[in-house]
């Protein structure tokens, strides 16, 4: 899924900094429309930062949200037709304090990094069968509609944590009481970044496997969803190399049958590109 390397756009993108910091990358395309918006924007060689006086997280974020909406009244960018009223923090790094505060649809523009939860929903019987539960998508998502989809997932919206997120959408996508949901366990982080015609997706998914009971079914919560399914773990191997899955749900559960060891090392010739693939960053 890692897409933005050598003979992508990557080589003619600036350098997003704030307070001095990378925090993304804007294609050519978007400076040429921010270059409008001088009292924000300043270019410096390769690199693009705030002018003289936006110097605080308050004042940032509120010049770029007034650019956004201009931009978006005037349906500059396809990506803000999608508008979430959903602000996500940018920073450097996600143990950093956050820098300014971006609408979601946005981010994309700025190459900023955003952060989801991914919950992989399984059962083991009395034998060490293992079985998957997988959503489908709803048809009216606005990305990749009627994809297979993991359990329950959601983005990192500014100020909530990770377990709230997971717990949330936990119940929200797939119905699922709180305190069965508390007792996902975090696994670790898929890494990856593509760039599509609405711009530049630099991404982190944490992730957490969650144990079912074996009579627990998910039910659709929020429409999100139209679907789910319970499937054998081979049947959800046998489904990776099919186009059924969103991209990068398909990396989510391909972690789960590496650390489950349902992937091996022996078996699989391409083990070590697999897992190292799962974890990549700019």
């Amino acid at each position: 899924m890692h897409s933005f390397t050598p003979g992508s756009s990557l080589e003619s993108c600036l350098r997003f900094e704030v307070a001095g910091e990378q925090v993304g990358w804007i294609s050519p395309r978007v400076e040429s429309i921010l270059g409008r918006f001088p009292a924000v924007f300043r270019p410096y060689g390769s690199t693009i930062t705030f002018s003289s006086g936006l110097d605080t997280f308050e004042s940032r974020s509120v010049a770029v949200d007034e650019v956004l909406q201009e931009l978006r009244r005037e349906a500059t960018f396809t990506c803000l037709i999608g508008w979430r009223d959903e602000q996500y923090a940018v920073m450097p790094r996600y143990c950093d304090p956050p820098l300014m505060y971006m609408e979601r649809a946005a981010t994309s523009l700025f190459g900023v990094k955003r952060y989801g939860v991914h919950v992989n929903g399984y059962t083991q019987d009395s034998s060490g069968n293992l079985n998957m539960w997988l959503a489908r998508r709803s048809l009216t998502k606005q990305t990749y509609p009627g994809r297979l989809d993991n359990m329950a997932a959601g983005g990192l919206a500014a100020g909530c944590s990770v377990r709230h997120t997971m717990v949330k959408e936990c119940e929200e996508e797939a119905c699922i009481p709180p305190g069965l949901a508390e007792q996902a366990r975090p696994v670790g982080t898929v890494s990856y970044t593509y760039e599509d015609d609405e711009g530049i997706f630099p991404e982190c998914q944490f992730v957490f496997d969650l144990e079912l009971p074996l009579n627990f079914q998910p039910h659709i919560g929020d429409g999100e969803v139209q679907a789910f399914y319970y499937y054998p773990i081979e049947k959800v191997k046998d489904l990776l190399v099919s186009e059924e899955f969103k991209p990068n749900c398909a990396m989510v559960v391909l972690d789960f049958l590496i650390r489950h060891a349902i992937i091996e090392p022996d078996s699989e010739p391409y083990y070590h590109e697999f897992v190292a693939g799962l974890h990549r960053s700019l």
